[in-house]
């Protein structure tokens, strides 16, 4: 997959203190993509967009 136009963004639901931080692209047709803004050169999860609007809608995890 061709990840050259994806336009990065870090995620809303990311750790605010620079740690815990994911970055999400969903400007591409048919596809959301996720990866760890500490390892941009590293994995890029791809997702739905139906199914990425099924997670990013679902409640916390409590723990």
């Amino acid at each position: 997959m061709d990840l050259t136009g994806a336009k990065w963004r870090t995620s809303t639901r990311s750790n605010s203190n620079g740690g815990n931080c994911v970055e999400v692209a969903g400007n591409l047709p048919g596809v959301v993509l996720v990866r760890d803004s500490k390892d941009r050169a590293g994995a890029v999860l791809t997702f739905d967009p139906a199914a990425w609007r099924s997670f990013v809608a679902a409640p916390p995890v409590q723990g």
